[in-house]
């Protein structure tokens, strides 16, 4: 079995390196390349549909659920020092009406990490705080997540991304970091029409005056701005391909929970307007209670979040409008 190299460093400092990201054209994709290449990488995007948002990187059009259609010969030019996996349909009332697309999520993990295997590049996963589940804890660790229940197929489909991150890393000896997402909101999250993201489709809602639906009054989530998400995975990136860290899960979040009635009330105090709230039960499949316990990040990334969600929300409004000019 052939061993993972690790990415040259000098000084104790990573080179250059070339990292694929797949979900390229979505929000964390996005963000994630603009940032890398201000750090002094080369990003390369694999994505089903174009980036509708900037044209800074390269990004190859394909289908990650069929690479018998050339994908492996697209990417035959490109030497890779990382492979970077967010591409995924996440919205997770939509795959409990449609749990196909929960399938397709698996498809394109192991599909993704094939890549990695046959060109024995380090993996990074971009999971998500639903394979916790709906818990009851104030806090949660990396440890805590029960894989026996799912909640919902979208964190079904997760769950088995990261059993196949951990079965390869055992397997083939992959170097892997998984992230564990909370919520990220901000630039570049405003295809409603696509994804429907509840912090802009709040903002959409309250700024146009209609009436804002919260399912669930008791929800407690964490909300993690994308300049703190994106710190995460980048340092994460440059400690992976350096040697520095490697083979961990760890939650990338803000670290505090907000009710959805009190985003409400932060939307409608940035736009100073009021709001028209409706309250019904939680639907099948979602959430009510997550806040991350973050202190692993913390120590093996040096992440320190720094956005509180009035702050990023301000953001996130004041991005749109310039956005819509």
């Amino acid at each position: 079995m052939r061993s993972f190299p690790e990415v040259k460093a000098e000084n104790g400092v990573p080179t250059t390196v070339k990292i694929l990201i797949t979900g390229s054209s979505g929000q964390i994709g996005t963000n994630l390349a603009e940032r890398l290449i201000s750090m002094g990488h080369e990003p390369v995007g694999l994505d089903i549909r174009a980036n509708t948002w900037v044209d800074t990187f390269r990004t190859i059009e394909a289908d990650l659920t069929a690479p018998e259609k050339g994908l492996i010969e697209m990417l035959a030019g490109d030497e890779f020092d990382c492979v970077v996996h967010l591409a995924a349909h996440a919205k997770v009332y939509e795959l409990v009406e449609n749990p196909a697309k929960a399938l397709e999520n698996v498809e394109m993990v192991f599909n993704a990490i094939e890549i990695s295997r046959r060109g024995r590049i380090p993996f990074v996963f971009g999971s998500s705080r639903e394979v916790y589940g709906d818990v009851t804890r104030h806090m949660t660790e990396e440890a805590h997540a029960d894989f026996v229940i799912a909640e919902s197929p979208y964190s079904a489909s997760k769950i088995a991304g990261e059993a196949f991150v951990y079965s390869y890393s055992r397997c083939y000896g992959l170097p892997h970091l998984v992230f564990r997402f909370s919520n990220v909101y901000g630039r570049y999250d405003n295809d409603i029409e696509r994804l429907e993201r509840v912090v802009p489709l709040f903002i959409k809602k309250i700024g146009s005056g209609e009436k804002v639906t919260i399912f669930g009054p008791e929800k407690v989530l964490d909300f993690t701005y994308v300049d703190d998400c994106i710190s995460g995975i980048a340092a994460g990136i440059e400690r992976l391909t350096s040697g520095k860290v490697a083979n961990e899960t760890i939650n990338l979040a803000y670290g505090r929970g907000y009710t959805l009635a009190r985003l409400v009330e932060i939307i409608s105090e940035k736009l100073s307007v009021k709001s028209d709230v409706e309250f019904l039960p939680t639907r099948a499949g979602e959430v009510t209670r997550y806040v991350a316990n973050i202190s692993k990040a913390a120590r093996l990334l040096g992440y320190a979040p720094s956005t509180p969600l009035e702050v990023g929300v301000a953001n996130e409004i004041e991005w749109a409008r310039t956005a819509a000019r």
